[in-house]
């Protein structure tokens, strides 16, 4: 209320084309913009075989959330948010996703966690927190805050859509209890979900109306694509295919559009996301930072 929310602040200075668009297009699944991309597995693959050598063990999706994370600390205007038709300035970097309990039983439960980033993290740092976040959702024995909450909601006929729809309404005037955005997954900057553990292809998903999620992004399983080499040679690599899902209202395609190129340049260059960025670039006014996880000695 009066321009503050627990997850942001609003802002005024946003350009008049860009600040009209929520009235065109009220919905985020009104605005959403699908994008394909692929990302060259073999060159992420010899990455990531080096640094295990070297006793830094990394995943694809570790170095995908840490690429995100350092382009918005170049780019914050795609760390955005809509409500009300009013822009907001995301007060954290966070990423949300699901994980089994069982890695091992593809019939075990998932949960979900959020996890928030400080936007000097390296990619060992993103590794640290998304590892430290598994671990302690698998560790959880009787379900996480999610879990509770919807086990308890859907025991009374009518409670979970009454709760729901009280919450949306709290929610359109920045009311919402600021522990329901700290837990749940949907406020967040960023969802992804990798389809490619469990042989999928990449998704073009939905961006959720609840909550305050921008961008989805789906990763799928290694493809073989040909190619034209630089010699005009055709040839054939193994490729990983990206579905990214956003809303264009958020900023304008300009800023998108360098946020896109920098993710796409760190997932090809993923040594450069091994030192903390040069400078980092906040919203006006708006600055936080997360407390690095502290390594045993």
């Amino acid at each position: 209320m009066f321009g503050y929310r627990p997850d942001g602040r609003r802002l005024k200075n946003v350009d008049p084309i860009i600040r009209i668009t929520p009235y065109l297009m009220p919905m985020r699944c009104d605005a959403q913009v699908f994008l394909q991309h692929d990302i060259d597995y073999e060159k992420l693959t010899r990455y990531i075989v080096q640094k295990s050598k070297e006793g830094e063990k990394l995943t694809f999706m570790q170095i995908f959330v840490a690429a995100y994370v350092r382009a918005i600390s170049q780019h914050p205007e795609v760390n955005r948010f809509i409500f009300n038709k009013q822009y907001y300035a995301r007060n954290n970097c966070s990423v949300s996703y699901a994980v089994l309990k069982d890695p091992q039983n593809t019939d075990s439960h998932e949960t979900t966690v959020r996890i928030l980033f400080d936007l000097t993290d390296t990619l060992f740092d993103v590794r640290d927190r998304m590892n430290a976040a598994v671990a302690n959702a698998r560790a959880t024995e009787d379900g996480d805050f999610v879990i509770k909450l919807a086990s308890l909601v859907l025991k009374i006929p009518g409670v979970a859509t009454f709760l729901v729809a009280l919450v949306k309404l709290l929610d359109r005037y920045g009311l919402a209890p600021g522990i329901l955005m700290r837990e749940l997954p949907f406020y967040s900057g960023m969802f992804i979900t990798n389809n490619g553990s469990v042989g999928l292809p990449a998704p073009l998903h939905h961006i959720y109306n609840f909550g305050d999620v921008s961008l989805f992004i789906g990763m799928g399983g290694v493809q073989k694509k040909a190619f034209v080499d630089a010699e005009g040679r055709t040839r054939m690599r193994r490729w990983m295919p990206l579905g990214l899902t956003a809303d264009e209202r958020v900023c304008s395609g300009a800023h998108y559009g360098a946020f896109f190129a920098d993710v796409m340049r760190f997932m090809e260059n993923p040594e450069e996301l091994e030192n903390p960025p040069e400078q980092v670039c906040f919203d006006e006014g708006l600055e936080y930072h997360v407390p690095k996880i502290k390594k045993p000695e």
